[in-house]
């Protein structure tokens, strides 16, 4: 089969023929309708990841969606999600016409779900659902903040957020894109995050907007962000960390985290049984059906996947990118 391969770590995959995948015990045989290009792929891949530089050559893809092949637990043709560990161990991933899936983690999709947008979705979605409940404990009324606005993680959690009842929500992000997509996703208030700007200037305009200390922040970026909103926590603020796109540190004072009894928390999806995976997903996808959720994304064939990767990484595109075998 023609798959996206990457033959080294830190190169671009490019289409090339693969062998076809075989299930093993446990797994099943999926055939690949959509693969999204998500953040853990582009890391993985990178070979800078704490998993470790991964063994090549490999299709990568750590999620996908499609229909089932051979499966001991599902029909064929049932519509799935289904994730991989391509890239975090050996093996192969979801950007080929065939991939194959623990049948422990697969989902079942409800009518109304489309293929594109549930791949945008994914791991994504899982991770800003899970920051807000089971890590970062929202309680209705609280004031959220959402660096990275503009990722499907940030607009994700906004929407969410406003779900599960937070009084303000205030999203920050870089480009004029990023800015429009967290109004879209239906940020109160939305703050632009400057290049070079001090933590504190920073933190100064991020408290403006929220308009009082916040109880709960998304930080997937870290580096000064994650500095400034650590600054701005309440009496009893969470800033749950799940990246480090802006930087790989922060600082955070003593005597804030003290005098506020605040938390700072990190965040994996790895950390979560697949079942709890699966529950948080369908959570997320009742809401998306209901068009309560959804994000920028855009659906390329997967032959033109070296141009779409790299695109990705670099941030020259609206949204996630999807890829259609």
């Amino acid at each position: 089969m023609d798959a996206a391969v990457i033959t080294e770590a830190g190169v671009p995959p490019s289409l090339l023929e693969h062998p076809d995948p075989i299930p093993g015990e446990g797994e099943a045989l999926i055939r690949v309708h959509a693969a999204a290009i998500a953040p853990l792929d582009l890391v993985c891949a990178s070979g800078t990841s704490y998993f470790g530089a991964p063994a090549t050559p490999y299709v990568p893809g750590v999620q996908g969606v499609g229909e089932v092949v051979t499966s001991s637990t599902l029909p064929a043709g049932t519509r799935v999600w289904f994730p991989t560990s391509a890239g975090m161990a050996p093996g192969d991933g979801s950007m080929a016409p065939l991939s194959v899936a623990p049948e422990d983690g697969l989902l079942p999709l409800p009518d109304g779900a489309g293929d594109a947008l549930v791949a945008a979705l994914g791991l994504s979605a899982v991770a800003a659902w899970a920051v807000l409940t089971d890590r970062g404990g929202l309680r209705p009324g609280e004031t959220v903040l959402v660096l990275g606005g503009g990722g499907v993680v940030g607009q994700v959690a906004i929407q969410a957020a406003r779900i599960l009842g937070a009084g303000r929500v205030v999203a920050a992000a870089r480009s004029d894109g990023a800015l429009g997509r967290c109004g879209a996703a239906g940020a109160d208030a939305v703050v632009e995050l400057r290049g070079g700007e001090a933590p504190a200037e920073l933190a100064q305009r991020l408290l403006e907007a929220s308009g009082e200390p916040v109880d709960l922040v998304v930080d997937p970026l870290c580096g000064d962000p994650g500095t400034a909103a650590a600054s701005i926590l309440g009496e009893g603020g969470r800033l749950v960390n799940l990246g480090s796109s802006a930087g790989p540190t922060a600082v955070y004072d003593s005597a804030t985290l003290r005098s506020r009894s605040a938390q700072i928390l990190g965040y994996t999806n790895n950390a979560l049984t697949p079942a709890r995976q699966r529950e948080i997903l369908a959570q997320v996808l009742e809401h998306a059906v209901a068009g309560a959720i959804t994000v920028a994304h855009e659906l390329v064939p997967l032959t033109d996947v070296t141009d779409a990767w790299t695109r990705q990484a670099q941030g020259r595109c609206d949204g996630r990118i999807v890829l259609a075998p």
